[in-house]
């Protein structure tokens, strides 16, 4: 009940009650009495209480919440005494404590009875948020603001709600409430009534109390449900805040329901068809299609090619020619792209696509455009440890390996002659479109002095050279040009040789057959010992034929085989 009076056409008799009163009232500091408004100023609002004198009480404590004076002449008031004697004879009196005594009686009385107050959430404090109820000012402990953790408390600011009053100190002037306790009463019966409703399948109906990274919580009225992110929608949601806010009212459909934990789980993109069925009919792989890049990560980009149908294009399938591309040099967020299906997986719903794909392959022109031994010329684009690359038409690049450098130098030797940006001719030796490789050779525009040489020179032939070096296994031998021979220490002489150097030189020029060719290590075995029994065995032959002379015996065959050979070596 207001204890603000207004008179009554009744005002004599109800004069005369007041008067009456007035003898009753107990004039001490601190009790609360009750006061006519004789007039109001504009300072001051004149009030008799049955004192000495009557009592101004500054207007400020008269306004409501729109600034305006909410009392008249002939209203009766509750005021609070300040002082009876303030040295000067007059009485001081309060119409702000007397409203704040009787708001801290309303809060006790709602202790007691257990009984709701209204309050305003005005901000937020260390551990919660600030309510004032009629002028005083309680704490909301963060805890106690819903019945689920809430992180974010800004929409509740400003906010009149029913709070119940849990905790009240007069003296320390502290007052703790709670709106949880105003939740779960209320939601006890509507929840008992819905927990016999709630079943899986059925749509439902909410509203967004909370949303947090992993999805949000519905209230379906008494009892919260789980949104989970994955089952917002069909296609991927970064952060539920993208789709969902609080307050928002939502369709749903409960996907379970556990009875014994109250727990109920919902879904939204449920609601309707999955997208997912039957994709890889709509979707044959090779199709091409547009669609949106929705997010873009160091792996690659995802295209949305329709509503809730998300594909990853990789790195490695936006560009021909750059495999380790950043995506964000490539695709921006929202930009449409033109894609091919490369594989569908409906188990694992993972779509993977090609932006590369929808382009001239490089690789297939350049195998068009040129075949197996076909000159084509490049600049250099890098050298790396194992061979050159050079740049090709379509923007793509050939390997000359170190050992397709030249036939007479090792790889590593003639690699030195060539730098970044030289032009240099080339020989394609192999396109494979496959692995996107193009193997080039240099030492190829020229003739194989190697092939050349044991083509005439096959296994048998005796052949000319010059020692180049010798070393106690051996000699390196220079047969014509870059093609070299070895003749080992045990094919120098009919004769043990344990080291070359005792028998050759460098410089010496040898004679000598030979005995062996490992095209593969382009490899020649050469021996004197070899050539030297091979022409003894031809001077046996030669001899034979001279039957008759070996028959009367007047000519020694010894000496004949002596003289043929001296004859041969001359």
């Amino acid at each position: 009940m207001s204890d603000l009076q207004t008179s009554t056409p009744n005002t004599e008799s109800f004069a005369a009650l007041f008067e009456e009163s007035l003898t009753r009232q107990d004039m001490r500091a601190g009790e609360v009495i009750s006061a006519e408004v004789v007039r109001v100023d504009h300072n001051f609002v004149v009030v008799n209480a049955g004192l000495k004198s009557e009592a101004y009480i500054p207007i400020e404590e008269f306004l409501n919440d729109q600034g305006e004076v909410e009392v008249q002449s002939g209203d009766f008031v509750s005021v609070a005494i300040d002082a009876l004697e303030n040295g000067y004879g007059d009485t001081i009196l309060s119409r702000d404590k007397a409203k704040r005594l009787a708001s801290w009686l309303s809060l006790e009385k709602a202790l007691d009875n257990n009984e709701l107050v209204t309050g305003t959430i005005t901000g937020k404090v260390k551990g919660g948020m600030t309510v004032m109820v009629n002028g005083i000012r309680a704490f909301l402990p963060g805890s106690l603001v819903d019945t689920r953790p809430v992180k974010d408390t800004t929409p509740y600011e400003g906010k009149t709600l029913e709070f119940r009053v849990i905790k009240l100190d007069r003296k320390r002037n502290n007052v703790v409430l709670s709106r949880r306790a105003v939740i779960e009463a209320t939601q006890g019966e509507e929840r008992a009534k819905l927990l016999e409703t709630l079943k899986e399948g059925a749509i439902v109906n909410g509203v967004v109390k909370n949303i947090t990274d992993y999805g949000a919580f519905v209230d379906l009225g008494g009892i919260d449900g789980l949104l989970h992110i994955t089952d917002i929608a069909w296609r991927r949601v970064r952060h539920p805040s993208e789709v969902l806010s609080v307050g928002q009212e939502v369709t749903a459909k409960i996907l379970k329901f556990d009875q014994e934990k109250n727990r109920v789980s919902l879904g939204i993109k449920q609601l309707g068809d999955d997208p997912w069925e039957g994709i890889s009919r709509r979707y044959p792989s090779g199709t091409r299609l547009f669609g949106k890049v929705t997010n873009i990560t160091d792996y690659g980009a995802f295209v949305e090619v329709e509503s809730g149908i998300e594909g990853l294009v990789h790195v490695s399938e936006m560009d021909w020619t750059n495999k380790n591309v950043a995506p964000s040099k490539v695709v921006q967020l929202g930009d449409e792209v033109e894609v091919m299906v490369l594989e569908i997986d409906e188990d694992r719903r993972r779509i993977s696509l090609g932006m590369k794909q929808c382009k001239p392959n490089p690789w297939d022109d350049f195998s068009r455009n040129f075949k197996k031994g076909d000159k084509i010329t490049g600049a250099i684009k890098s050298i790396t440890d194992f061979g050159v690359f050079i740049g090709l038409p379509g923007g793509i690049d050939g390997l000359v390996h170190l050992s397709d450098l030249s036939w007479s130098e090792a790889g590593e030797e003639a690699v030195r002659k060539y730098k970044k940006g030289d032009e240099v001719e080339a020989i394609v030796l192999g396109i494979d479109v496959e692995k996107e490789r193009i193997s080039l050779g240099i030492k190829q525009l020229e003739g194989d002095p190697f092939s050349n040489y044991v083509a005439m020179n096959d296994k048998g032939s005796i052949v000319d050279g010059v020692v180049k070096s010798v070393d106690a296994k051996g000699a390196v031998v220079t047969l014509t040009g870059d093609v070299e021979g070895y003749l080992r220490a045990s094919e120098i002489s009919q004769d043990r040789v344990e080291d070359a150097r005792n028998v050759l030189k460098e410089g010496d020029k040898v004679n000598a057959m030979v005995i062996n060719i490992d095209r593969k290590s382009r490899g020649i075995n050469l021996s004197i010992k070899a050539k030297d029994s091979a022409e003894q065995q031809e001077a046996i032959r030669g001899l034979q034929s001279d039957t008759s002379a070996a028959a009367t015996g007047t000519t020694n065959l010894g000496a004949l085989l002596k003289a043929k050979l001296d004859g041969q070596n001359q």
